[in-house]
């Protein structure tokens, strides 16, 4: 599945010399644009040329040195500290390196992401990993709606990277996924996988109402509460998926709380969305009595 470790980033000392650090000066519940916050710029610049980088502070066009306290140059490790919830397309684009948030995140975190990894110790707000083309998204917290979704009028969202949610996630995960696998430790909202075309999608506790609807040929696992299946599937069989077992096992490694049973477990196997291609699947955790 092409993963990145996800220990990797968290386990940066935060006295490293090649770490740039972004302080937001004050917080500010006025939209902040600052996609120019990406490794791929900064790997290359001075310090100087960092603080000129621009951004947009409502409709009034500033630079990052305008709204944050900056230290550090020339590397592609950055860590951004403060509430940053207002604070949108945060490593978007970017291709390599590594982004470690010390609170919340703002819309459009690591929208078209295609390499490297993220990390946001808080929650992320709606489109967190929307089109993600590789690399790794961790949020320690909850995540908004569309997480790896695609935006309105796209035919495909997500193509290759993974999506950690440690917390809960909104509804619409992963609309329109092509290639990707996201993972919510918490509940999921309604539509979750909805029109996916591939991938797959994996929730540890209570998958929302309409999952999988206009599922093409993706995977979603509900190993939480037996949850609401659309009349549009129905029931194959039951069956142990060797390739469910490894991810788990994986997810296990990374400290995540999936039921050690399940790993070998049976799951109820429900086939769809017959509405579309019909090649998806449901699978559901059949929880040993």
């Amino acid at each position: 599945m092409g993963c990145v470790s996800c220990a990797g980033l968290m386990k940066q000392s935060a006295d490293e010399r090649d770490i740039v650090t972004l302080r937001l000066r004050e917080p500010t519940t006025i939209p902040i644009e600052a996609d120019s916050i990406c490794p791929d710029f900064f790997v290359s610049r001075t310090l100087a040329e960092i603080k000129a980088l621009p951004a947009f502070y409502g409709r009034r066009k500033v630079t990052l040195g305008d709204l944050f306290e900056i230290e550090g140059d020339r590397s592609d490790r950055l860590v951004l500290e403060g509430d940053l919830r207002h604070v949108k397309k945060i490593g978007l684009r970017m291709s390599h390196g590594r982004v470690l948030i010390r609170g919340n995140a703002g819309l459009h975190l690591g929208a078209y992401m295609r390499g490297g990894e993220i990390v946001v110790e808080g929650n992320a707000s709606d489109w967190a990993g929307a089109h993600i083309q590789g690399g790794f998204i961790r949020i320690q917290g909850n995540a908004g709606h569309r997480v790896g979704a695609a935006y309105p009028g796209e035919k495909r969202g997500a193509n290759r990277g993974m999506i950690i949610v440690e917390g809960n996630a909104g509804r619409e995960i992963g609309a329109k996924a092509w290639r990707v696998l996201i993972v919510v430790q918490g509940d999921a909202g309604e539509f979750a996988g909805a029109y996916m075309i591939a991938g797959t999608i994996i929730v540890l506790g209570r998958l929302g109402k309409r999952a999988g609807a206009g599922n093409k040929r993706g995977t979603i696992v509900a190993l939480g509460e037996t949850p609401d299946i659309l009349l549009t599937y129905r029931y194959e069989c039951t069956i142990r998926p060797v390739f469910l077992r490894c991810y788990l096992r994986r997810l296990l490694d990374w400290g995540l709380p999936v039921p050690t049973a399940a790993v070998d477990g049976d799951f109820r196997r429900y086939s769809g969305d017959i509405s579309a291609l019909g090649k998806g699947e449901i699978l559901v955790y059949a929880k040993p009595e």
